[in-house]
């Protein structure tokens, strides 16, 4: 190595940054001692910024291109340095690249519920989740707020301090909006765009932009989630009748599975009778027959079933019921049930059966 190039070694003659990563934010281009020799070039490729900073002071600031590194370009730079008419020397200066191309893999997420006031439910926790990308619009303001000295920036150091931010807006945007919960994904994408301008304007003073922010989805509480799903499937139903036939069907399944010969009687009968009025309210509807002038008939009465020794007997009407009664097989404890009911009952607890018990006095209290 002969004396002039051994002098070169001592100079960058090239100032350039190729990244070979997705998530450099900043980086301080690697001079070790090296002088910036007068006539260098910088390039400065595109979705890139260099800043120049001598002693802690930001100097010269470079959009994408190449350029011959003089005095006459470097104006800031020459004036901090002292030099004059063009002087022509080798200098220190540490020089920043800065990737200003848009990060779009940045993900967001709300670690807590955000309570809102919905005009319809009231008070609701929401759950969001979603993405967004930043991108750095000044690149002085982003060296003297965030990076520092810190010679590689990368995304990381800063999703945190926006995971924050966007969360501690996400309330305030939901309220404002003032979108039922119901509404809130015809208008996720409405909302994002306006907390897309928010937070602009917030990390306006460290030189981020947001030009882009998603909501993918926002959640209530699984046990409001269920009510809701509960509400759907009575309007899909629609007929109150219906549906109570339809729980009537889905009973005579669970009793049919459960064991023992209560059960299995319990199951047998309801599924006898419970089976037929599903049957029949499931079938086609016969076309109207035209009926002769007068009264109507009279509606059928209700088929009443009675547990009497742990045996499921009849089922009866009400005359059937008087009849039990007369009979003494049918008292006021006795169980009772009918299509319709939750589950067996005292024969006098039941109102529909006062009229049977109305004509019976009740036993007389012991004598002494």
């Amino acid at each position: 190595m002969g004396l002039l190039d051994k002098l070169r070694g001592e100079f960058v003659d090239i100032v350039e940054w190729l990244d070979d990563s997705r998530d450099t934010v900043v980086w301080r281009f690697p001079r070790y001692q090296n002088e910036i020799r007068m006539g260098a070039k910088l390039v400065v490729r595109e979705s890139q910024t260099a800043v120049f900073v001598n002693e802690g002071q930001i100097a010269d600031t470079f959009g994408p291109g190449t350029y011959t590194l003089q005095t006459q370009n470097l104006p800031i730079l020459t004036t901090l340095k002292g030099w004059k008419y063009g002087f022509d020397s080798p200098w220190k200066a540490e020089v920043y690249f800065v990737n200003t191309r848009q990060f779009t893999d940045l993900k967001w997420g709300t670690q807590n519920p955000v309570i809102v006031r919905d005009p319809e439910f009231g008070a609701v926790r929401l759950r969001a989740f979603g993405g967004y990308a930043v991108r750095v619009v000044d690149a002085p303001k982003l060296l003297r707020e965030l990076v520092g000295t810190d010679p590689q920036f990368r995304t990381e150091e800063v999703q945190e301090f926006l995971r924050q931010l966007i969360v501690g807006h996400l309330g305030s945007a939901l309220a404002t909006a003032r979108v039922p919960v119901l509404d809130l994904a015809a208008q996720q994408v409405a909302i994002g765009a306006t907390l897309a301008g928010v937070l602009t304007q917030e990390l306006a003073p460290v030189g981020i932009q947001v030009p882009r922010f998603v909501i993918e989805n926002i959640s209530m509480p699984p046990e409001v989630e269920e009510a809701l799903d509960r509400r759907t499937s009575m309007g899909v139903v629609g007929d109150l009748d219906r549906y109570t036939r339809f729980q009537a069907a889905n009973a005579l399944t669970d009793a049919a599975n459960n064991s023992g010969g209560a059960g299995e009687g319990f199951g047998l009968g309801l599924g006898m009778a419970a089976g037929q009025r599903v049957a029949g309210a499931l079938a086609p509807t016969p076309p109207p027959v035209p009926t002769p002038a007068g009264p109507p008939p009279l509606p059928a009465q209700g088929q009443w079933f009675v547990g009497v020794g742990g045996q499921q007997q009849g089922p009866y009407d009400l005359a059937g019921l008087a009849g039990q009664l007369a009979a003494g097989t049918l008292t006021r404890a006795t169980l009772v049930w009918r299509v319709g009911m939750a589950q067996w009952a005292p024969a006098g607890e039941v109102a529909e059966l006062g009229s049977v018990f109305a004509a019976t006095p009740p036993p007389l209290p012991p004598q002494a």
